[in-house]
């Protein structure tokens, strides 16, 4: 296809010079700053890479989402979910990963790249014990880069102030029995919520 860019040097052309800000806010360690912005989080998305492709799978927790083991290295603990696995397979098989955090009000993101292993050390699984819970696992993050994210992106999709916009939503259970004919959908969304509170952790 002749519209479709196939070299860096004519993307390049395209798009011109980065600003000098984008260029100088790239570091390979938890600045004070970048430290107080990402353990404000509670939510963020891990994107991982694989043999199949790549995967990108929300995280989130009541609290602070990750702990600092040192400058250079996050942890994020692996909560109950589906058992699909698909991001701890892609870390255990490859190891690249990238977080970015999101803060509720902020139109600012926060940006990490580097590489995981999947621990179940008992020192780390016991940095998040809480009301008798802990997580099977927990993602060791080496930080490779870190930075901050324009805001443009979220200002521009309002995403903190348009409101609750899930009115007329398909549910999953209608998703699932589009997929499966015979799935019980209307049964799988009644049961959930009660489902999802004994499941949380």
């Amino acid at each position: 296809m002749a519209d479709v860019i196939t070299d860096i040097a004519a993307l390049e052309a395209l798009y011109g010079t980065p600003g000098k800000a984008s260029l100088i806010k790239v570091t390979d360690h938890l600045t004070p700053a970048y430290r107080h912005w990402i353990l404000r989080s509670r939510f963020c998305v891990l994107t991982t890479v694989g043999p199949d492709g790549t995967d990108g799978s929300p995280r989130g927790d009541d609290g602070s989402l990750v702990q600092e083991l040192d400058a250079r290295t996050l942890l994020l603990p692996d909560w109950r979910g589906n058992n699909r696995m698909d991001s701890l397979r892609n870390i255990v098989t490859d190891g690249r990963v990238s977080l970015m955090f999101m803060v509720p009000g902020s139109n600012n993101v926060m940006r990490v790249n580097g590489r995981a292993e999947v621990s179940v050390a008992d020192d780390l699984l016991g940095r998040f014990s809480d009301k008798g819970r802990k997580p099977r696992s927990v993602i060791v993050v080496h930080i490779a880069e870190v930075y901050s994210q324009c805001a443009r992106a979220v200002m521009r999709s309002g995403i903190w102030t348009a409101g609750d916009m899930s009115e007329g939503l398909p549910t999953v259970g209608d998703m699932l029995a589009e997929v499966e004919a015979g799935f019980d959908g209307a049964a799988y969304d009644a049961e959930w919520p009660g489902r999802a509170a004994k499941t949380m952790w």
